[in-house]
């Protein structure tokens, strides 16, 4: 009796793959395929780009994504079912997430949102596009990445750059009384005291006045157990918690938190502190490349902006959304500037937030597609 060989792969030849899922299934952060690309900014600095894809070809162009202050890009990929990275990579995006010069990921130094809008962004969206060969990208910027992002935008310095989804703040800061009181008369005298303020003292004294500072939050901010989730409020905001709400949070992402923030420098603080004071963002560095009046001429874009604004942010109140739109529609009426305020949301809850996949991540979705 013949029997016959059974049929294989030969040594030489490759693993199959399995077959990838149809688009538009869905995805997880098991299917998510990261490569982190180190990057140098204008000056140097050592940056770096977290290329997210799926299980299948991205069949839209590329979205950066720009993380704000003290956090960096994990920011986007928190432990909830459902982020927005995965519903990007659902859609068909070709997802780049930036660790800018404020990144936790990378080495502190002291810097401006002047540093960033010269430096960081233009070399963030020129390698984007160097390696997609894509024409042009679209962006999705939370807080500090958004003000420093639209600041490099109505520069000029990003041409290329189709479409922005700006969530919390882009150009007109507006924030509580009591967080202005804290940025014009506490942060001054901080100044003379420490480079920088850090959430990340909550577990992590660096001398006494870390020890003092976390010993003030225990005893201001008796809203939760979690001591970085009390000092982050007390560091960026007016609020029991300042920066989300908590029923918007679930165990597990109030538990992440804890890891995601460290060190801002003072210099941010002194130029949010005159931004605020002038009623938009001012230029504190002598950088050419930016026009005086950022918040007051005519931006240097064609890009389209929605502005996203939560209700309940403590940390930039809506209104700082608004004014940015009522500006841009102002000088460019018929570029089709849009404004979404979203009730029930604070400010990194628009990203992160257990329900924010149905109520939050759609209207980003809807407006990169457009």
């Amino acid at each position: 009796m013949t029997v016959a060989p059974a049929r294989r792969t030969p040594a030489t030849s490759p693993p199959v793959p399995p077959p990838a899922p149809p688009r538009g299934s869905r995805v997880t952060r098991a299917d998510h395929r990261t490569e982190v690309v180190p990057l140098t900014a204008g000056d140097g600095t050592r940056l770096s780009l977290v290329h997210v894809r799926g299980p299948v070809e991205p069949w839209r162009g590329p979205v950066l994504l720009v993380h704000g202050a003290g956090v960096r890009a994990e920011l986007f990929r928190p432990p909830t079912p459902r982020t927005l990275v995965d519903l990007l990579l659902e859609a068909g995006w070709d997802v780049w997430m930036l660790n800018w010069r404020a990144s936790i990921d990378l080495d502190p130094v002291p810097w401006t949102l002047c540093d960033v809008a010269v430096h960081d962004h233009p070399a963030a969206v020129e390698h984007v596009l160097a390696a997609t060969g894509a024409p042009t990208l679209k962006a999705f910027v939370h807080c500090q990445g958004s003000t420093s992002f639209t600041m490099a935008a109505v520069a000029g310095l990003l041409p290329r750059v189709d479409t922005v989804v700006t969530n919390a703040v882009s150009l007109h800061p507006v924030v509580p009384w009591f967080s202005a009181f804290k940025i014009r008369y506490l942060a001054p005298l901080l100044e003379h005291l420490t480079p920088h303020l850090s959430p990340a003292w909550a577990y992590r004294s660096e001398g006494n006045l870390s020890k003092v500072v976390r010993r003030l939050v225990d005893l201001t901010h008796p809203e939760c157990d979690n001591l970085v989730c009390r000092m982050v409020s007390f560091t960026y905001g007016s609020g029991y918690p300042a920066l989300w709400s908590h029923r918007n949070l679930d165990r597990a992402t109030h538990d992440w938190i804890t890891g995601e923030f460290a060190e801002v420098p003072m210099s941010f603080f002194a130029q949010m502190r005159a931004s605020i004071d002038a009623g938009h963002l001012v230029a504190v560095r002598d950088h050419p490349e930016l026009p005086v009046g950022l918040g007051v001429r005519a931006p240097r874009t064609t890009a389209r902006f929605s502005f996203l604004a939560g209700v309940d942010n403590r940390c930039f109140l809506p209104e700082s959304q608004v004014r940015s739109h009522a500006f841009f529609t102002h000088h460019q009426p018929d570029a089709g500037h849009t404004l979404h305020v979203l009730p029930g949301y604070g400010h990194l809850d628009v990203v992160f937030g257990r329900h924010a996949w149905r109520d939050t991540h759609p209207v980003i979705l809807e407006e990169l597609d457009r």
